[in-house]
């Protein structure tokens, strides 16, 4: 474990993978087969699941739990009592059930009490609005808001509103697949 700084009230398991420059709040927990990215910052009461994969630079607000089958990549921004979920039929006991991964590409950002149901993947750059609960993927630079989650439009690299026209992403704004 190479972080700058860990907590002591954090948890943190060994086996886990924490890169230089990371930072762990209190009461975080990272469990041992986790990868945690160089230069994050993990927020109070912020809970890495085995497994889970976060990558550089990557900002979680506080009382966030990022479970196994949930891939971060560098950039991204989650905000405060985000969720994700890793089971679409979960149970108590269910002996059978199975992980169903969720992928948040580079630079995306998600709101406060925003809910991602597993399976989706979000795309680079991205925004969800607070509170929104997302049951489909999301393009790259796309603005999504609501219950459940609809385009608005979309946004830049900055996440500046570039064009409220959900339907077409403006002239100019690369958006890969």
């Amino acid at each position: 474990m190479n972080a700058d700084f860990v907590h002591p009230t954090a948890d943190v398991e060994a086996g886990a993978q924490v890169g230089a420059g990371t930072r762990i709040w209190h009461l975080a927990h990272v469990r041992s087969s986790a990868r945690v990215g160089a230069g994050c910052v993990i927020g109070r009461n912020v809970y890495v699941d085995a497994e889970a994969v976060v990558g550089d630079r990557v900002k979680i607000q506080n009382n966030v739990s990022v479970y196994q089958g949930v891939t971060l990549e560098d950039e991204v921004f989650v905000g405060p009592c985000a969720v994700f979920t890793n089971d679409f039929r979960p149970r108590a006991q269910n002996p059978d059930w199975t992980i169903t991964p969720t992928l948040v590409k580079r630079g995306a950002s998600i709101g406060a009490n925003a809910t991602l149901v597993c399976g989706i993947t979000v795309g680079e750059y991205a925004m969800i609005a607070a509170g929104s609960v997302v049951t489909k993927d999301v393009a790259p630079f796309q603005l999504v808001a609501g219950n459940p989650a609809r385009p608005k439009g979309w946004v830049d690299e900055k996440g500046e509103v570039v064009s409220r026209d959900p339907a077409t992403p403006p002239i100019g704004l690369t958006v890969r697949p």
